[in-house]
């Protein structure tokens, strides 16, 4: 099976307990479950309402400002943003409005019709959405479309260590809904593609990058 984000061989191992197959990329360190596991947007639905975030709860909006303390330092001084999978709150949204930066946001499962495709903005973000994607090199190449030059993508999403049997006793995985995984050299490998470059990264769970002038 070829990578779906660089298109190079990949290796395939098994998950010895629970007989998931997966492929890596040694290229681009990109790990995909196989495809008939992929979860239909009905099952990501189930799974997402047992999380029961809310925009009373604390620890939720205190997830948020940790994703934002370390995002936005790197990415200038952005006026109109878009939450890219907000999920079922506009929360990420509100917190931004606040420091006087426009957000809109977007679900495909809670908030389906307010992309506008003629708006461009300065930030995009996308929080613990990029594990659940189908297709990670498609949605990113749209994300990056709705850059404006100059502009920043910050995505969280846990990195793996790159290290199959370390991955084999990853908790990250073991959620049906999250289906492919990502390091920070896989960002990188799919920003030289797109005319972007990685500016900024935590090394566990967030990567930032910049669209090219």
């Amino acid at each position: 099976m070829d990578c779906v984000l660089c298109k190079k061989k990949t290796d395939s191992f098994l998950d010895e307990k629970t007989y998931i197959k997966y492929y890596h990329c040694i290229q681009c360190e990109f790990i995909s479950k196989s495809p008939e596991l992929y979860q239909t947007i009905e099952k990501q639905k189930e799974r997402y309402t047992l999380h029961n975030n809310t925009e009373e709860d604390e620890g939720y909006k205190a997830y948020f400002q940790r994703f934002l303390d370390f995002t936005l330092p790197h990415v200038g001084n952005p006026k109109k943003a878009l939450d890219f999978g907000c999920g079922a709150t506009s929360l990420l949204s509100q917190i931004l409005e606040t420091k006087d930066i426009t957000c809109e946001y977007f679900d495909p499962i809670y908030y389906p019709n307010t992309l506008d495709n003629s708006k461009k903005y300065d930030l995009i973000m996308s929080t613990e959405v990029f594990e659940h994607l189908h297709h990670p090199k498609k949605t990113f190449e749209s994300l990056m479309s709705r850059l404006e030059k100059g502009g920043y993508l910050a995505i969280q999403t846990q990195f793996h260590t790159n290290d199959k049997e370390v991955f084999k006793k990853w908790y990250y995985h073991q959620d049906l809904t999250h289906i492919v995984f990502f390091t920070k050299k896989s960002f990188e490998v799919l920003a030289k593609m797109y005319d972007s470059e990685v500016v900024a990264s935590n090394g566990k769970n967030i990567v930032i990058l910049r669209k090219n002038d």
